[in-house]
């Protein structure tokens, strides 16, 4: 699925998790997640509505985000936790799965090691203290950890995918960044070498003469034409972690950004993926209407080939927060 085009985009994400799994961040009575037809009785979350596909990137991105922006996910989180707990494999690192019959099969390697490692690091260091200092769990947060050191490109100071493809991505280093500004664990080692890699990302990926971030650090990232995913997607994507922009206002390049590629990213959901993230950006901004338009232009496409686990997740959050459909008269180009 190459990432279903590489919804990378994270947000896993946007800020501390704050207390247990099933905690909330930002209300006393929190709104339910519902993962009905995603979640099974046996923990595994698949990346589709009544999917045959499981990545554990998507299911960590979709908890981690409904709890940041305040949903109850207590009765999937921990299911989910110990049944990816299981299938960790020896060197830490995790398989997608495939369903054979009633059983979830390893049937391909992750799409990046280094921002699943950094998600499963963040759900683990957000798990209940009665759960978390277990002996299982001190491992594999252990085990991850020094997993992900491993792919760190000592030159330049920032995190390759594997090892098996020695680049980095910049929306993959934003999301280990993030792991690390959310530190439960050992955290003046952690916090300085979140600063480190600050500077790293602004060093190895912001272009100052196109004055806009390289999405990789392969050489043809300079010279290739710019698509929605990643390049148009990869410049919006810091706005995410409120990463510091050099010479650019944040609320600016919001603006601007939606000026440029709004209507195109209202249109994903006909061909490719619906990109609910970028209406979770609209919600941080405060721009209701972009959220809105997105929950009437893409409410086609729920629960079928085109909406991924993700996108559920802020459809329910962007209700939560009484974000209602766009009317149809209303112009969302």
């Amino acid at each position: 699925m190459g990432r279903l085009k590489a919804w990378r985009a994270a947000c896993w994400l946007l800020g501390a998790l704050v207390g247990g799994l099933g905690g909330s961040a930002t209300a006393a009575t929190p709104v339910r997640l519902q993962l009905n037809g995603y979640a099974g009785p046996e923990g595994a979350i698949s990346v589709q509505h009544s999917g045959d596909t499981v990545d554990p990137y998507f299911a960590l991105q979709a908890l981690l985000l409904a709890r940041e922006f305040g949903l109850d996910i207590s009765a999937y989180a921990q299911p989910w936790a110990q049944w990816l707990l299981a299938r960790q494999k020896p060197d830490a690192t995790f398989d997608r799965f495939c369903r054979r019959g009633p059983v979830w099969a390893p049937c391909k390697t992750a799409d990046a090691d280094d921002t699943l490692l950094a998600l499963w690091l963040r759900l683990v260091d957000s798990l209940p203290p009665a759960l978390s200092t277990q002996a299982p769990w001190r491992a594999s947060h252990r085990l991850s950890s020094e997993a992900l050191a491993r792919l760190m490109d000592r030159e330049r100071g920032i995190y390759l995918v594997s090892p098996v493809y020695p680049h980095g991505l910049l929306m993959d280093n934003l999301e280990v960044l993030s792991y690390q500004a959310a530190c439960r664990h050992d955290c003046p080692a952690v916090k300085a070498r979140s600063k480190r890699l600050a500077e790293a990302i602004h060093t190895t990926f912001w272009d100052r003469a196109a004055r806009r971030f390289l999405v990789s650090t392969q050489p043809e990232q300079k010279t290739v034409a710019a698509t929605f995913y990643p390049e148009h997607v990869g410049q919006l994507y810091p706005l995410l972690f409120d990463f510091q922009l050099l010479g650019l206002h944040p609320h600016t390049h919001y603006r601007d950004w939606m000026r440029e590629h709004r209507a195109s990213w209202l249109a994903q959901s006909q061909h490719d993926f619906a990109w609910g993230l970028v209406a979770l950006v609209a919600l941080k901004f405060d721009d209701r209407a972009s959220a809105a338009c997105w929950l009437r232009d893409s409410a086609h496409a729920r629960g079928g080939a085109h909406w991924i686990v993700t996108d559920e997740v802020v459809q329910q959050i962007l209700q939560s927060r009484a974000v209602a459909p766009a009317p149809a008269q209303a112009w969302c180009g």
